[in-house]
C-alpha cells in the first residue's frame, strides 16, 4: 500500500441511521481529522451542523471524492449504493471504510476487493463484531483447543424493529453473524440453505432461519429478526470439550461450560452391530465467567481504521472478508427463493 499520509484527513458520506454512531468516534479519536460530511438530505446536514459546530457538510458525494485534500472517506449509506461508492472511491485514490454490506452483489464485491489491491487503498469493511473483545476472546479459547473440535454454533440476533424495505432481514443483520461465524471457524461455508417469514412487507423477509455448512464439517444456524418481542444478541458453540455462550445484551458476555457427552465402548460386546456396544457418558463439569473487559467494539473498529490507513496495514475486515460475506448472503437469498434448497456458495478469488 502506499502514500501513508502521516494525518489522515476523513470525509463521512451518509449520516442517517448508523453515521451518528460512526460520527462520534471518528470526531473522538485522535491520529486523524474528519473534515467533512456528506448526505443529500438538508435534514441531516442541519443536524450534523447543530451537535458539530465548525464541521463542514456538504450535499454531495462527488464533490468530497474529486477533493485532492481528502485522503480517506467513510461511507453509511443505504447498501444499494455501497458498491458504487467503493469503487468510485478507491479509483479517486481513496482509503475507504463502508459499513456492511461492501456489496449486494457477491461478484461485485469480489471486484471491489481485487480492486482495493490493485490501487493499493485500505478497504475495511463494517464488521464490528471482529473488533469486539469478547468475540475475540471466544476465538483464543477456540484457536487453542479450550472447546475442542466445534461441532455446530447457533446464533440469535433478534428485536422489534428497525424494519427496512431497501433489504431484507438477512442482509440487514445477518452479516454480523456471518462474519462471527468465518471468523471463528477460520473457513468459509461452501453450502447454505434458508427459509423465511414475510409478514410485514411483500417480497421482503422478516424473519430468516438459515444453516451455514463448512467444509470442516460444522454448521451454523442462524436465526435474525426485525419481528420479535425481545432484543436477543447470542451465539452458542458447541465442541466435544467445552461449551461457550455468548450473550453481547448480557454484563456477562462469556459463559464457559465444562459440558459434554464421551462415548465410551462396552467390553466385551457379543455382536458388533449391536446398539448398546456403546455407552453416552454425560460430564457436567464447572461453569466459569471469565473477567472480561469489552471497550466498546465500534470505537476499537474506528481506531483500526485509522491505523490501517496511517501505516498501511491490511485490515482484519478487509474487502476479500467483506465479498466472502456479501457472497454467503446472496447465496442465502437463492435459498430463500427456492423455499430452502440448498445452494452453494459462489467461490472467492485469489488474493
Amino acid at each position: 500500500m502506499s502514500n501513508p499520509p502521516s494525518t489522515p484527513r476523513l470525509a463521512m458520506i451518509g449520516c442517517g441511521y448508523w453515521g451518528p454512531n460512526l460520527l462520534r468516534n471518528l470526531r473522538s479519536l485522535p491520529g486523524a481529522k474528519l473534515v467533512t460530511v456528506a448526505d443529500a438530505a438538508e435534514a441531516r446536514r442541519m443536524w450534523v451542523g447543530k451537535q458539530y459546530p465548525g464541521l463542514e457538510t456538504r450535499a454531495d458525494a462527488e464533490a468530497v471524492l474529486e477533493d485532492p485534500n481528502i485522503d480517506a472517506v467513510v461511507i453509511a449509506t443505504p447498501s444499494a449504493t455501497h458498491g458504487r461508492l467503493v469503487k468510485d472511491a478507491l479509483l479517486a485514490g481513496k482509503d475507504v471504510f463502508v459499513e456492511k454490506p461492501l456489496s449486494l452483489s457477491g461478484a461485485e464485491a469480489n471486484e471491489l476487493a481485487s480492486l482495493a489491491v490493485a490501487t493499493g487503498r485500505v478497504l475495511m469493511v463494517g464488521h464490528t463484531f471482529l473488533y469486539n473483545a469478547a468475540v475475540r476472546d471466544l476465538k483464543r479459547r477456540i484457536d487453542g483447543g479450550e472447546l475442542g473440535n466445534v461441532y455446530y454454533l447457533y446464533s440469535q440476533r433478534l428485536n422489534l424493529g428497525i424494519v427496512r424495505s431497501d433489504v431484507n432481514v438477512a442482509w440487514n443483520l445477518a452479516p454480523h453473524d456471518v462474519s462471527i461465524g468465518c471468523y471463528l471457524l477460520g473457513q468459509e461455508p461452501d453450502e447454505v440453505s434458508a427459509c423465511g417469514v414475510t409478514a410485514l412487507q411483500a417480497s421482503v423477509e422478516d424473519v430468516v432461519f438459515l444453516t451455514m455448512s463448512f467444509p470442516s464439517g460444522a454448521r451454523m444456524n442462524v436465526h435474525v429478526s426485525w419481528l420479535d418481542p425481545r432484543k436477543v444478541r447470542r451465539l452458542t458453540v458447541v465442541g466435544d470439550k467445552k461449551m461457550i455462550v455468548y450473550d453481547d445484551v448480557a454484563d456477562e458476555k462469556i459463559t464457559i461450560y465444562d459440558k459434554g457427552i464421551t462415548k465410551e465402548e462396552r467390553v466385551p460386546v457379543e455382536q458388533p452391530t449391536d446398539f448398546a456396544r456403546f455407552k453416552m457418558v454425560t460430564r457436567a463439569g464447572d461453569v466459569t465467567i471469565p473477567n472480561l473487559t469489552v471497550p466498546e467494539p465500534l470505537t476499537e473498529e474506528c481506531k483500526h481504521f485509522i491505523d490501517c490507513v496511517t501505516h498501511r496495514k491490511r485490515p482484519i475486515s478487509d474487502g476479500f472478508e467483506g465479498a466472502r460475506v456479501s457472497r454467503v448472503l446472496e447465496a442465502v437469498d437463492k435459498s430463500l427463493a427456492a423455499r430452502g434448497a440448498p445452494v452453494k456458495v459462489a467461490p472467492p478469488l485469489a488474493q
